[in-house]
């Protein structure tokens, strides 16, 4: 789906209301109910369906910033981080028999078996483990540790401890909706018919609750090997010499497998919402989605990318409003927004050529990364699980296709204002795309277009003092005056943009702008999104990784005319200003200096 320009005018045939402080800001009327109830009065339960190593958590910890940047009240519930503290692995059939006793752990302590001295389980004081001579730092009778074994479908103890452990993570998610929670996403494997079933008939009882599963499959062998091998490096295998993690995750694999059955008929005769996610969304099966939460959550899971790329957000050159402190307007550069320009365009072209070597020796480095240990040669899917549907995507990036771009795209885009278009005007051409999109323009300040904040404090000091109360939800008065609320909504269709497309892309625009596309792909909460200092003269490059994005920040150096890497943990810093009434203010009013003033 392509971002066209966006008709809608910035100023309106009406006055809009003075707050837009309802929560959530998203408030629909339900067609077809005389109560004054709305879809967002109704609550979700996003339940995750697939086998592990899947990257089912990557999936839920977008889904939940994404929910989270709209307004939405959302939380992930995992069920694996309570089964690691739900009790020891020796609880069940074909481990140890019973917990040593404090005495018996000293003596195992002593000695291993050899005459040696056994080093202590880090965790729970007991003998390390030995596994074909591989010695791990903690052992399988701690809390935190379960071996393939507790993941045997026939193993009966185990098998209750997992399903009752997931009932009560799904108990707690009930809870935190009664709470006020709105979207609450259940993160676990759910990979059998009987689990799903116990978890529909539970939310029977629930009112204005409804459920969603999201089952995500894959065929690509390559993908789920590079995922097994992550999986070496989660909290299970803390310590764990890799080659024998990766051992004992195929054997829990391969019970996994026994066990799993795909969402289908079983689910469809309860009528239930199901979505699947194959092949990192190559194909999309939804049936009988129709909720508005619901139709969110498919929608923006349709537009999921997992290309190398970078997202690069900067703000335009200085204009000649920024160095009089006006804020709005469409003023064009000022000298030394222009010269601003003239850099970002070759700082850009350098960096096209660095990313491309970047990925190059990622790919390098995979590769290696695969190719040791044992699993080069294992059998990552058997035929008869694949033939039922039952893989999943994972969170990384398809080797085959970078193989094949050698040369990526590279879009521009900026807002419909003058200034962002002239600080693209040093780009050529024929090597970017560039698009001129209205819904990048800046927050619209209604009467206070053209003013300076000394201006505001004094003409309408009602209103810059309710601004300064709550930035997020202040609406600038007059025909067409816009809140932050309303440039998240306003943004929307350019987040999933960004999401569906392949190729990096330079986003040319404003601070209110910045601030808030930068706090989706950073997760910053919304409360703090207005309140980020975000001066000009900065470049964010956010890349999305396996474990989420990675922030890079460059500052452009006027005496050397080119862009220097900074930290990119310091810079994007919160500031909540004071507020300073006009009979209050001090000779020189705290606010932003005229370089860092395009629009608030």
């Amino acid at each position: 789906m392509g971002v066209a320009e966006d008709s809608t005018p910035m100023g309106m045939m009406f006055d809009t209301p003075r707050f837009a402080n309802t929560v959530p800001f998203f408030r629909f009327q339900r067609f077809g109910h005389s109560d004054a109830r709305t879809d967002s009065d109704h609550k979700l339960v996003v339940v995750m369906v697939g086998l592990p190593a899947r990257g089912k958590s990557y999936i839920v910890k977008k889904l939940k910033r994404y929910l989270s940047w709209l307004g939405f009240q959302t939380k992930i519930f995992n069920v694996g981080d309570r089964r690691r503290l739900a009790g020891s692995a020796d609880e069940h059939e074909h481990e140890h028999e019973h917990r040593p006793t404090s005495a018996s752990r000293s003596a195992a302590r002593r000695t291993n078996g050899t005459g040696n001295a056994a080093p202590a389980c880090v965790d729970c004081d007991s003998p390390s483990a030995m596994d074909n001579g591989l010695r791990a730092s903690s052992c399988t009778q701690c809390a935190t540790r379960h071996s393939s074994a507790f993941f045997d479908p026939d193993n009966a103890k185990a098998k209750q401890i997992r399903e009752q452990v997931a009932l009560d993570v799904f108990e707690d998610l009930l809870r935190w909706l009664q709470a006020g929670g709105q979207i609450a996403i259940h993160d676990a494997t759910n990979s059998t018919i009987e689990r799903r079933c116990a978890l529909i008939s539970r939310l029977k009882s629930e009112a204005d609750v409804n459920l969603l599963f999201v089952e995500s499959i894959c065929t690509d062998k390559d993908i789920i090997n590079r995922n097994i091998k992550l999986k070496t490096q989660s909290p299970d295998y803390v310590g764990i010499d890799p080659e024998v993690a990766e051992a004992d995750f195929r054997a829990r694999l391969r019970n996994y497998e026994r066990a799993y059955r795909t969402i289908g008929a079983a689910e469809e005769k309860l009528d239930v919402q199901y979505c699947k996610i194959i092949d990192v969304g190559k194909k999309v099966i939804a049936y009988n989605i129709q909720g508005f939460l619901e139709s969110q959550v498919v929608f923006y899971l349709m537009n999921m990318n997992l290309e190398s790329r970078v997202i690069y957000v900067t703000r335009h050159g200085e204009s000649e409003d920024n160095a009089a402190g006006r804020i709005g307007g469409d003023a064009s550069l000022a000298p030394n927004g222009t010269k601003y320009a003239q850099a970002l365009a070759r700082f850009i072209d350098r960096r096209r050529v660095e990313f491309a070597a970047e990925v190059e020796e990622n790919n390098r480095r995979l590769a290696h990364f695969m190719a040791s240990g044992s699993s080069s040669g294992t059998n990552s899917e058997p035929e008869s699980v694949s033939s039922r549907g039952s893989g999943a995507t994972a969170p990384c990036s398809m080797p085959s296709s970078l193989r094949r771009r050698v040369q990526p795209d590279f879009e521009i885009w900026t807002s419909m204002l003058k200034r962002t278009m002239e600080t693209v005007e040093y780009f050529d051409p024929l090597r970017y795309r560039i698009k001129n999109i209205r819904s990048l323009n800046e927050i619209y300040a209604g009467k206070c277009e053209g003013m300076t904040y000394e201006e505001i404090a004094r003409e309408y000091p009602d209103e810059y003092e309710a601004r300064q109360l709550d930035k997020f939800y202040y609406r600038y008065p007059g025909i067409g005056g816009e809140s932050y609320a309303d440039v998240v909504l306003r943004l929307q269709q350019v987040i999933v943009e960004l999401e569906r497309i392949r190729h990096s892309v330079l986003l040319v625009t404003h601070r209110a702008m910045a601030r808030t596309l930068l706090s989706y792909f950073m997760d910053i909460p919304t409360t703090h999104m207005p309140d980020m200092d975000l001066p000009l003269g900065f470049i964010y490059g956010c890349e999305p990784r396996p474990f989420g994005n990675y922030l890079r920040v460059w500052r452009y150096d006027p005496e050397q005319d080119d862009f220097e890497e900074i930290d990119a943990s310091s810079v994007l810093k919160i500031r909540y200003p004071k507020i300073v009434m006009p009979e209050q203010a001090p000779a020189s009013p705290l606010l932003p200096s005229p370089a860092e003033t395009a629009k608030d």
